[in-house]
């Protein structure tokens, strides 16, 4: 993971303070003298990549700790919170919210985690009560965005979970077979493949009773493998997984079912595509997921998916962040070790290259992308179309979308033939409309919360709204 090598005082204060260690404690474990530690905590000297690396093996902590990312996503995330009409919290400044995470991480994190609790109450109360033409009303509870910050906390890597994979050591050659026989010799349970008519619309069911998993026939091969895979965590990562929800203390049972499913689907994808070999394999193509779905037989989805888990401390691959949505714009898979924000109010931006990639379904789309902050990625995005066999079974339409900072584009066979340096070219997108600030774009669905509306019959501008700053 690349880190910043500058402003990293206050973080590792904070590394040295949550210890309780004096500057000469922590100096004398680091090899360095307390003086320089002095200065490097009020940020008058840089955090050498070494010494970086020294903090993460002596303090055992992840080094995305250590980098301004997690501070960058808590800063934006605020940055929503305040930005909500239902709260008089309209004027808090970008400079004021940085200056609170930077002083106070802990608390910021408690007003996001009121902020969404005060939300998802509001929901309730106002719309989340749906009528059913029964007349009946049912309520609706939505706790995937619990489950979707949980994944991102972790930067979207569980080391418990990957060991538990490469314990399996499943050969390579023969991995359907070898899936199924682990599945039937060591835990009684069988795989079967049954048709479209007898599956009802079903993909796969699995029944706990009889130890039997069946398949539809319907399902391509990497998703029946993926499905197998899955299973198997359910039962050999069992242990682990347990272990990260009852530390991750969800807040509903809903919450926990969903992260449960997350994780073993995580095992699933460590299990086709094991960690060494498949960062060895993506180096060594950089980053070709085309490439990368032949060597390992899995689909473009599950490749991309796993190139933003590799995360490792001491062998990690590039920082990616990953998104799936449909042909509405609706995101359905979201995770994020790069440092891009994805907005959870409102949609995201029209202007984003996963949703830019309907316009040439089946080919690679590429970004350079700048957010109003002034930090810049490098995406790509794609199109898939899903059938599960039959005439009168419509297919679904989603697209990918995988991204990283641009200081790491170039490791990317994508980037190859663009100008990364020429930044002034870059596409301009934002937070979505309520947070972006951005007077003249031609997509813009509605006017940013903080400031106020102007009409004006006289005047047509490039944008659906035009707006003044509050005050």
């Amino acid at each position: 993971m690349a880190l910043h090598k500058a402003v990293l005082g206050n973080r590792i204060r904070r590394l040295r303070q949550e210890r309780s260690l004096s500057q000469k404690e922590m100096a004398d474990k680091l090899g360095i003298s307390a003086s320089y530690l002095n200065l490097i905590e009020h940020d008058e000297r840089p955090a050498t990549v070494a010494l970086i690396l020294k903090l993460g093996q002596v303090f055992k902590v992840d080094l995305h700790e250590l980098s301004d990312r997690g501070e960058h996503q808590l800063a934006m995330r605020l940055q929503e919170v305040f930005a909500d009409a239902g709260l008089p919290a309209s004027e808090v400044s970008a400079e004021e919210i940085r200056k609170l995470v930077a002083a106070a991480p802990a608390a910021g994190k408690a007003i996001v985690a009121l902020h969404r609790a005060w939300h998802t109450a509001r929901e309730d109360a106002q719309t989340l009560q749906i009528d059913l033409p029964s007349g009946r009303t049912q309520r609706v509870v939505l706790p995937a965005e619990e489950v979707r910050d949980f994944f991102e906390a972790h930067g979207n890597h569980f080391p418990a979970v990957e060991a538990a994979a490469e314990a399996a050591a499943l050969p390579r050659p023969a991995l359907g077979q070898a899936l199924a026989d682990r599945l039937a010799q060591r835990h009684g349970v069988s795989v079967d493949i049954a048709s479209l008519e007898a599956m009802a619309g079903a993909l796969m069911q699995f029944d706990p009773r009889a130890r039997r998993l069946v398949l539809s026939e319907g399902l391509p091969r990497p998703s029946r493998y993926f499905h197998m895979a899955y299973q198997l965590g359910l039962i050999e990562a069992q242990a682990e997984i347990e272990d990260i929800l009852a530390a991750a203390k969800l807040s509903s049972p809903e919450a926990a079912m969903l992260c449960r499913i997350g994780l073993a689907n995580y095992f699933a994808g460590a299990i086709l595509m094991p960690y060494e070999a498949f960062l060895a394999e993506a180096r060594a193509t950089r980053y070709d997921i085309e490439a990368l779905t032949m060597r390992f037989d899995v689909s473009f989805e599950q490749a991309a998916h796993r190139l933003s888990t590799l995360q490792r401390l001491g062998n990690a691959g590039v920082p990616f962040f990953f998104v799936r949505a449909d042909i509405a714009g609706n995101i359905s898979k979201r995770f994020s070790a790069a440092g891009f924000y994805f907005s959870r109010f409102g949609g995201s931006c029209a202007r984003f290259v996963v949703h830019e990639a309907f316009g040439t379904p089946g080919r690679i789309c590429r970004q350079i992308a700048r957010l109003p902050d002034g930090s810049t990625f490098f995406a790509i995005a794609r199109t898939l179309d899903r059938g599960s066999g039959g005439f009168n079974i419509p297919v679904s339409h989603h697209a990918v979308g995988l991204g990283c900072e641009i200081a790491r584009a170039s490791e990317l066979v994508y980037a190859d033939g663009l100008d990364l340096a020429q930044l002034e070219a870059a596409t301009e997108i934002g937070l979505g409309c309520r947070l972006c600030e951005r007077t003249a774009c031609r997509q813009r669905a509605f006017p940013p919360l903080q400031h106020r509306l102007v009409v004006d019959a006289t005047l047509k501008g490039p944008s659906a709204y035009a707006f003044r700053n509050p005050g």
